[in-house]
């Protein structure tokens, strides 16, 4: 049975022609198709895109029922071929772990899929918002704000380098007068938890690990710091609700005349000390928290601070509000006590 759905603050409006949503059983990609579900007239109007679909991704999809699916290599030759014309491609669909270490696999996946998608968009005029990533700044010495050169950007991943790359393949097709989609939004996600995330193994939030480590032996371990200047759970990160995340994908989509790379976090960066603690009081419990040393295989590749500039999204009409911490964490809390109670059979 599926868990109770979570439903985004905003639903987007039904948009006329199709919709195609890649990486649709993944964690995002489900909280989008599950919110579009609720508005449009048919579900023959959304498609869900993805790789071939396993066990541990299969219940992602039951939120939106009756949503026909394609595999993504069966869906862009379908595209190409002129046999399917969606209006609008939400791209979400990725490899997105931050220790991936085939570049080939990345660049496939990452790098030349987007290309294709980009550019069957320029050339029938349609929508395309697609995902890039927070991890192309780095180790943010750069800083953080989307309205700087991206040329500048040094990204600590693989996964972050087939992000980039695709971010300055796009700003170098518009530079040079080519024939651009009649919307081309990428959005550089944060931190994002929520629902439809148990998939992802050592990459699901911190908010999905602590939840658990608590209702196995009720204390948590975080990271130890390996710099001076952050104590241990000191490092600082952009949490952001993926209920926030769909609610300005949907904004976005129902303003096809904006285009451009925009950040989407929430402005304020909370250390992960703050983020448990808060996971601690929506059990009603009093944090324990323990720190181990960092695995050798990130500390150079660690990220410790993140923190979206915003203003950009905001000139442009879309100054939204975030979902404070407490509260987000607290829905997601009460969405895995569901979740859990729902598969025992007690809901």
């Amino acid at each position: 049975m599926s868990p109770t759905p979570f439903v985004a603050p905003t639903i987007p409006c039904a948009l006329p022609g199709l919709i195609a949503v890649t990486g649709a059983a993944g964690f995002i990609g489900s909280r989008v198709l599950e919110v579009w579900a609720q508005r449009v007239p048919s579900m023959d109007q959304l498609l869900a895109v993805d790789h071939p679909l396993v066990d541990a991704k299969r219940d992602n999809l039951t939120v939106a029922p009756g949503v026909p699916f394609l595999e993504h290599t069966t869906f862009i030759d379908r595209l190409e071929r002129g046999e399917l014309d969606p209006q609008l491609i939400i791209h979400l669909g990725a490899c997105s772990s931050t220790t991936e270490t085939s570049w080939d696999y990345l660049a496939d996946n990452n790098l030349r899929y987007s290309q294709r998608l980009w550019n069957w968009c320029a050339q029938h005029k349609r929508q395309l918002i697609y995902a890039s990533s927070a991890a192309t700044y780095g180790d943010g010495s750069a800083g953080f704000d989307d309205e700087a050169p991206i040329q500048r950007l040094q990204p600590l991943n693989l996964y972050g380098k087939s992000k980039h790359d695709f971010d300055l393949w796009v700003e170098a097709q518009i530079a040079a007068g080519k024939t651009a989609p009649q919307q081309s939004v990428g959005l550089k996600f944060f931190n994002v938890f929520g629902p439809g995330e148990s998939h992802k193994g050592r990459m699901a939030s911190m908010v999905f690990h602590g939840w658990h480590q608590i209702q196995e032996r009720g204390t948590v371990r975080l990271f130890q710091s390996h710099r001076p200047e952050y104590g241990d759970g000191g490092q600082l990160r952009d949490f952001i609700s993926v209920s926030d995340v769909v609610s300005v994908i949907g904004a976005l989509a129902e303003r096809p005349q904006l285009s451009g790379l925009f950040n989407l976090g929430t402005g304020r960066a909370e250390s992960f000390r703050t983020l448990i603690e808060a996971v601690f009081y929506a059990m009603g419990r009093e944090p324990q928290i323990e720190y181990i040393p960092m695995p050798s295989d990130l500390r150079g590749k660690y990220q410790y601070f993140t923190e979206a500039t915003m203003a950009k999204l905001a000139r442009v009409g879309l100054n939204y509000s975030p979902t404070n911490i407490e509260e987000a964490v607290g829905q997601y809390v009460a969405w895995l006590r569901n979740s859990v109670a729902r598969k025992a059979g007690n809901l």
